[in-house]
């Protein structure tokens, strides 16, 4: 009998299908890039706080940090080597010791619209109920279309498509990154233009988090780093940071690269879509963090400390 190769690294993870796919991705490029045999990595799957609570808001339980503590807990006590997460996830501080080390080149950064009556949110008919738990998503259709009704609207591709045939809702929203990497982008009814509908920061990446020290698994899931996504994400994160972005905060935020020169897109809004501040920001690729919290800064000014005080009180 071959025997099994000893583990060399293990992957921490959430057990949905979306996460485990991402995991296994990880994986596969890992062993591409060092001629590892896929069972020398081992996948251990991590029950989050934010899988646990399905019945509530994120806003109202903890906000990101909720799809990342315990996994974070188990990279800090070194029974992981690194965890795979959904850029968008990630809080903007993370704890002391570990760093965002390589993010996978980014997928389509758009939201899909699912629906079983409408081929678009224009065809949606008066008063039709959206369902999501998205603040950002729920801001951006209200100010479509003030007459939408938003319910709380949580769970994988089946469970979202099950709510949509028992009439929970009449329309849903998601990542079609996410739908991408299951093979489900058939689900989508229409994907939204990004110039109406933009995305939420870092959407559509993959992050590897590991020990700040750990200079051997570092050097491994560095070969996986993709510059220009990096760069991108880095300048989407510096503006959520600036804002003091959270699940409370309806954020979007989106970066394109041209020739060294980065553009950042940023809007904040009110929760009911009836205020929007948004703005763009330019420079040198290399410096997307400070442009960030620039642009940040810049809508936080305009909006004022009032706006910003409603927000915070949710």
């Amino acid at each position: 009998m071959q025997s099994q190769p000893t583990p060399v690294l293990t992957i921490g993870t959430r057990g949905s299908p979306l996460a485990l796919a991402q995991a296994h991705e990880v994986r596969e490029r890992l062993c591409t890039a060092h001629g590892l045999d896929p069972r020398a990595i081992t996948i251990r799957v991590i029950k989050t706080s934010g899988d646990a609570i399905q019945d509530k808001p994120l806003s109202l339980v903890g906000g990101k940090g909720l799809f990342t503590r315990e996994i974070e807990e188990q990279l800090l006590s070194g029974a992981l080597d690194l965890a795979v997460h959904s850029a968008k996830d990630m809080p903007t501080r993370l704890p002391d010791g570990l760093m965002l080390s390589a993010f996978l080149e980014r997928e389509d950064v758009r939201d899909a619209f699912l629906s079983l009556i409408a081929k678009s949110p224009d065809h949606l008919p008066e008063r039709a109920v959206i369902g999501t738990s998205s603040l950002r998503r729920a801001a951006q259709m209200k100010r479509f279309r003030p007459d939408f009704s938003i319910v709380p609207f949580r769970g994988n591709v089946q469970t979202r498509l099950q709510k949509l045939a028992d009439n929970v809702a009449d329309a849903t929203l998601l990542a079609l990154a996410g739908l991408n990497r299951l093979g489900e982008s058939h689900r989508a009814t229409q994907i939204l233009d990004t110039k109406k509908f933009p995305p939420a920061p870092a959407q559509g990446a993959i992050c590897i988090e590991t020990r700040s020290d750990d200079e051997a698994t570092n050097r491994l899931v560095a070969a996986l780093d993709h510059r220009e996504t990096r760069q991108k994400v880095e300048a989407e994160r510096g503006f959520l940071e600036s804002l003091d972005g959270s699940c409370r905060t309806p954020i979007a935020a989106l970066s394109r690269l041209d020739e060294g020169k980065l553009t950042l897109f940023g809007q904040l809004l009110s929760p009911d879509g009836k205020q929007a501040f948004e703005d763009e920001i330019s420079g040198d690729a290399d410096a997307g963090l400070a442009l960030g919290r620039q642009l940040g800064e810049s809508l936080k000014t305009e909006a004022g400390e009032d706006f910003l005080a409603d927000l915070k009180r949710g």
